[in-house]
């Protein structure tokens, strides 16, 4: 066993990394789907979207073969629409909301209408807002992901001058560096984001991190307001004996690299263990399939009626031939060489509830040992809790404390997103953008 890139031919990657979900092969497809919809009052899909979205009038837009209408009622509630056309998990969200599910019939398709509607709107580079006249108002957005590019998106059309830092090389945040290939390409992610700066009176100034080439305190004396987006991104520790073996890998770190890299630069083992449950751990597991690897193991502390993935994700996994094994927590990693070569899981049963109001995890005593060369972490991220800390910033274990969603306790600094909650779907970032933009009007006295 070995870790090694360029597993597999160029021919074989572009397969495996093609697109999971393809777009309508034409119009009269789009427009058969299009016209299912029953146009529902009050309709159910609109209220589970963090963005309500009117997807009852993008989709009559459709049928009426108004495209640019429809991207515009998307564009109007998430300017992320889209990306999360692409990654939302819309089988817990709008589809899954779906009054055909009652029916037992398949729901509308309505991710697949909204990227009807939307990547044309971005390939074509639709102009589909105005901007309004500067009103000499200046904000900061610390950030350049969905939640601080929505705010910046809102702000700026409503005529205030908008400086977003970014710490990247390249805007989208997790977009860009942290989601499967399969689902958003690198480049789809460049164009969405100059889809979304080419409104005008955005600038995006790259390679700037919070905490080195600036301060928030530098921020506070050149700008009328500050938002911060930063999310989250430092993996949680197992904290168990081995972890540093060479072998032992983060997700975040290992999805990174697929997405900057180029999948034939990427090293992955021959027999992979990723630790952990969640979204990031299915796109890690079906990755690590996809760039070689012969056998990948996913191991969770609970029961599959546990899992933070969703169901579709799961499947995902299973059909790219992952093994899950439940019931399993991390005890030790054994290595050879200072390179790891297995893993030492204790059995566990479930108790009473926790913290988390999911049923604790109890080791029976008994272990068992599944032989790797590579074994990726997916336990989850922790907030910039130094960070935030050292910039002054009130907050909870990392986690940014907000009063009505969005204002800090520092007057005039607002804040959204993953560096709020914690870690949620796009989605939702773009709705704390959009909730932190109108607590800047009002700060500003503009509403």
């Amino acid at each position: 066993m070995s870790i090694k890139n360029n597993r597999l031919t160029n021919e074989q990657y572009d397969e495996n990394f093609s697109d999971i979900h393809p777009p309508f092969e034409n119009k009269e497809a789009a427009l058969v789907e299009a016209n299912r919809c029953l146009f529902c009052y009050d309709a159910p899909c609109t209220k589970s979207c963090p963005t309500s979205i009117n997807v009852p009038k993008f989709i009559k837009q459709i049928t009426t073969e108004n495209i640019k209408g429809s991207a515009l009622t998307i564009f109007n509630a998430n300017i992320f629409g889209g990306g999360c056309s692409r990654v939302c998990p819309v089988e817990k969200l709008c589809e899954g909301s779906c009054v055909y599910n009652l029916l037992h019939e398949a729901p509308i398709p309505i991710a697949k209408l909204q990227r009807y509607s939307t990547e044309k709107a971005i390939q074509d580079k639709w102009k589909l807002f105005e901007r309004k006249p500067s009103n000499g108002k200046r904000v900061a957005v610390v950030g350049a992901g969905p939640a601080g590019l929505s705010c910046a998106h809102v702000l700026s059309r409503e005529g205030i001058d908008v400086t977003v830092f970014e710490k990247e090389s390249k805007g989208g945040g997790l977009m860009t560096y942290g989601i499967a290939a399969y689902k958003v390409t690198p480049a789809f992610c460049q164009d969405e984001v100059d889809f979304i700066t080419s409104l005008g009176g955005i600038e995006i100034k790259y390679d700037h991190e919070l905490g080195k080439q600036f301060s928030l305190q530098d921020l506070q004396r050149d700008f009328d307001a500050v938002y911060l987006g930063i999310g989250v991104g430092l993996a949680n520790k197992l904290s168990i004996p081995g972890e540093e073996l060479q072998g032992v890998e983060d997700a975040i770190r290992f999805i990174y690299d697929i997405r900057t890299r180029g999948y034939g630069n990427v090293p992955v083992g021959d027999k992979v263990i990723v630790i952990g449950m969640g979204m990031t751990a299915i796109d890690a597991a079906t990755q690590a399939k996809r760039l070689g690897a012969s056998e990948v193991t996913m191991v969770y502390r609970r029961s599959e009626a546990e899992k933070n993935c969703t169901q579709v994700e799961l499947d995902i996994a299973k059909l790219d031939g992952c093994k899950m094994v439940w019931l399993a927590a991390p005890k030790e990693v054994l290595g050879e060489e200072g390179k790891a070569k297995a893993l030492v899981c204790d059995i566990m049963k479930l108790g009473a509830p926790d913290y988390s109001g999911k049923p604790s995890p109890i080791p029976t005593g008994e272990t068992i040992t599944i032989e790797a060369d590579m074994i990726i972490k997916a336990t989850g991220q922790r907030p910039f809790e130094d960070l935030v800390g050292q910039n002054q910033i009130e907050h909870n274990r990392g986690k940014i404390i907000v009063r009505d969603k969005v204002s800090t306790t520092i007057k005039g600094v607002f804040a959204g997103g993953d560096c709020v909650n914690g870690g949620k779907e796009v989605v939702d970032a773009v709705q704390a953008g959009k909730e932190g933009a109108e607590a800047i009007f009002s700060y500003l006295g503009l509403q």
